[in-house]
């Protein structure tokens, strides 16, 4: 039996987060991941700079593509709102297994199908024990599926369905661009550049809304590349995108039952406006080692369930408006 102080199923920057603070509490973590690093994963990588600060990161220090994102620009039916945005273009490829090396945790390529509690902890697939268990495997998260299947985290109305695509492609545009409700979507499509020469671009949508009205998320995709290549950000043959979903935050919960805890996309924390989920995976990730290495509670109900405030916040306080 292989052993640890604290298991992390899932290698993400929620998981690697709450590896790198428990391995500074001097606890022994040992992170299981479906995937080896670095892998690709299918996300906008958008960083604050509050959560960059709060994970000690630094240019400087960080050895892949980091590009500074000045503004958002928000566009509903003509209107545009440029707003500036601390932000940081990453790409998840190269950030989340930058951050799974730096946490200082053991990790193994490992697919979790079986977790059952055993002596003062958990046994995961008979071959690992350990006394607490960290859930930061995304919506498809094994934990989650344990131990809080029927505990109301995740609401039907509240899923996300998306399709995005990240690729080589000159950067043309070095803003952001969000569009709201194109033809009655019920959701926005996305344009993030990135550094080095890769953009990120994508529509995302309420799952249930989509269906009721008989829509295609594959018809807005076709729509989304049309209007960029419009703009003259696009050209060329476009791949594939992927396809995934995830739930946005609800009500406060408490995802932790009895030395098991979740952290981001599996406890359903992504904001309600953007959908935005590595903020709230790093600060939940955060928490719940120092909950566990300290024994204090473990909330997540003060973590903020929108995107854009902080934005609205900036623009008052700069008052910066063209």
């Amino acid at each position: 039996m292989i052993r640890a102080d604290v298991i992390v199923v899932g290698g993400g920057p929620g998981g690697s987060s709450c590896a790198w603070r428990l391995v500074r509490h001097g606890l022994d973590v040992l992170v299981l991941d479906r995937s080896p690093f670095p892998r690709v994963k299918l996300c906008g990588g958008l960083v604050t700079q509050e959560a960059a600060r709060t994970l000690e990161l630094h240019e400087d220090d960080y050895p892949h593509g980091w590009l500074w994102i000045d503004r958002f620009h928000f566009h509903w039916r003509g209107w545009r709102l440029p707003l500036p945005s601390p932000q940081i273009s990453i790409r998840r490829v190269e950030f989340d297994h930058f951050l799974l090396q730096r946490s200082g945790a053991r990790f193994e390529v490992h697919r979790v199908r079986h977790i059952e509690r055993g002596g003062d902890g958990f046994v995961v697939d008979g071959t690992y024990t350990a006394r607490f268990l960290v859930g930061a495997g995304g919506t498809a998260c094994p934990v989650h599926r344990t131990f809080f299947r029927d505990d109301g985290i995740r609401r039907k109305d509240l899923q996300i369905t998306a399709l995005e695509l990240e690729f080589e492609h000159e950067v043309r545009e070095n803003d952001c661009h969000f569009w709201f409700f194109e033809e009655g979507f019920p959701g926005y499509y996305w344009y993030i550049p990135k550094a080095d020469r890769w953009v990120n671009i994508g529509v995302g949508a309420l799952s249930e809304p989509l269906a009721r009205a008989q829509d295609s998320i594959w018809r807005h995709w076709e729509r989304c590349v049309a209007k960029l290549r419009d703009l003259g950000w696009l050209d060329g043959e476009v791949p594939e995108p992927g396809g995934h979903t995830y739930y946005l935050v609800d009500r406060p919960q408490r995802p932790e039952r009895e030395g098991a805890y979740l952290v981001g996309d599996a406890a359903g924390l992504a904001t309600r406006d953007l959908g935005e989920g590595i903020r709230a995976a790093i600060e939940s990730g955060l928490r719940a080692a120092d909950a566990i290495a300290t024994g204090r509670p473990y909330r997540v109900d003060d973590l903020a369930r929108t995107s854009t405030p902080s934005l609205l916040k900036a623009l008052v306080r700069r008052r910066w408006w063209c």
